[in-house]
């Protein structure tokens, strides 16, 4: 086999989780409720995109719906959550711009993965 097709094989399976929500800020216990869902998300190794997006690398779509079931059950008991699962190479397709400019993306790093 080719060596390429074990890197095109592996686009299709490393997979990506993002964590969309719109959680309410307006009282005091509405903030410590998203602020603690956001160190949820950090402490099971998600990282902020946006402020309220969220996402994770994982190796592969097993790894990705653990990340998932883990995010579930954490949920803030208000507000709007979005769980997306997507691949290494769907990912690499994002244009991100920052004031009208093209932002050379990161690529991430090699992860090792113990068990």
């Amino acid at each position: 086999m080719k060596p390429d097709y074990y890197s095109r094989l592996n686009e299709y399976r490393n997979m990506w989780v993002l964590v969309f929500f719109d959680l309410p800020t307006e009282t005091k216990t509405e903030r410590k409720a998203a602020s603690r869902f956001r160190k949820d998300l950090l402490d099971d190794g998600f990282t902020m995109f946006q402020f309220s997006i969220y996402l994770r690398f994982c190796a592969s779509r097993e790894n990705a719906d653990v990340h998932t079931k883990r995010v579930k059950r954490v949920l803030p008991k208000q507000g709007k959550v979005g769980i997306m699962q997507i691949t290494d190479k769907q990912f690499g397709m994002m244009e991100i711009f920052y004031a009208q400019k093209e932002i050379v993306k990161d690529t991430p790093g090699q992860q090792l993965e113990l068990f």
